[in-house]
């Protein structure tokens, strides 16, 4: 096996060029960089993760905490984070933050304390006042996409989409189709004021009040975020909710509701949309196959932005800070579920 003192004959330099030029960090000339990189190609060379860990501080590993891991929409973020960090030579270790109160407290309490990470994103993820107070202690950088209720306790850099106006561009969209009639499946918040659920039936309800459309309890309905949850809301729903008043389009918060939608209406013989109008959130490929009306969020984008961002506060000074918010971007994506209402 090559070692780096191979690398630095062949390359004609200094063990502590070599050094930097495969670590990425100091000064290092181009082409002497070239010289290296490409000896320690021929030699099959590759840096030592703890001997580099030794000498930079540095694990160069990025711990990331997602609250689910069945999701599109999490598994694409995923995607963009580990592609972006892997560029740079950066590993990722996987923190699913479920409900479960026991996990929570060892992942803070022990795993995260074992000091293997140089850096925390988090995915949609908030966060008590102690496990705030935990990571805090650690004195690493955190990136926050969305979870603003937890970037505030932690001075994370947050990388938001905003939910409130995400809702109104669905909702608007229906509106401008001429509907009046428009129901919302989402999840319920629970209370909290920052839970993106919340926020996009916040923005629904908006629009709805700005068209002057009174919004209709029987037609706002609380489910999961699976398809199951969003088929079993449009029955419920289409069979008027026990008042006898069926929607003529439907605001979905997430894509997987959806399509979801989308197949209860087919399985009750209702079109789509000549007799019911759909319109999803996120972007997905599923929506995309079932040419699903859509806000698209980018999260393959989300999960590239948070990354470079880590990367920038790692190279930043020792007396880093937070960086100011900054807002994704998104954008209505109109395909074929979405029309008029019939006269």
């Amino acid at each position: 096996m090559s070692s780096i003192d191979d690398v630095a004959r062949l390359a004609g330099v200094s063990t502590a060029t070599v050094s930097r030029a495969l670590s990425g960090r100091g000064p290092v000339a181009a082409d002497t960089r070239d010289r290296v990189e490409a000896a320690a190609a021929r030699l099959g060379y590759v840096v030592s993760s703890s001997a580099s860990s030794l000498a930079s501080g540095r694990t160069r590993n990025i711990g990331v905490m997602v609250p689910l891991l069945d999701m599109w929409f999490f598994s694409t973020v995923l995607s963009g984070i580990t592609a972006t960090l892997m560029q740079s030579g950066y590993d990722i270790t996987l923190y699913n933050l479920t409900i479960d109160r026991d996990e929570r407290e060892r992942i803070f309490d022990t795993f995260l304390r074992r000091q293997r990470v140089d850096g925390v994103i988090l995915i949609a993820i908030t966060l008590d006042e102690r496990e705030s107070a935990r990571l805090r202690e650690l004195d690493l950088p955190v990136v926050a996409i969305g979870g603003p209720s937890a970037a505030a306790t932690v001075a994370a850099t947050t990388l938001t989409v905003d939910d409130v106006a995400v809702g109104r561009l669905a909702t608007e969209h229906l509106i401008e189709q001429g509907h009046r009639v428009i129901a919302h499946i989402g999840a319920d918040g629970s209370g909290d004021r920052h839970h993106v659920p919340t926020l996009r039936r916040r923005g629904f309800e908006e629009a709805l009040a700005d068209a002057s459309i009174p919004v209709r309890p029987e037609l706002v309905v609380s489910t999961d975020f699976t398809l199951q949850g969003g088929a079993d809301a449009t029955r419920l729903l289409l069979d008027g909710g026990g008042t006898g008043v069926a929607p003529t389009a439907i605001f979905a918060a997430s894509d997987e509701l959806a399509v979801g939608a989308l197949t209860a209406a087919r399985e009750r013989g209702v079109r789509v949309p000549e007799d019911l109008s759909v319109v999803g959130v996120d972007g997905s490929e599923l929506g995309a196959f079932f040419r699903l009306t859509t806000v698209d969020q980018f999260p393959l984008g989300q999960g590239e932005r948070a990354a470079t961002t880590m990367l920038a506060e790692l190279e930043a000074s020792d007396d880093r800070t937070p960086q100011p918010g900054e807002t994704l971007p998104f954008e209505l994506v109109v395909r074929g579920s979405t029309a008029p209402p019939a006269r």
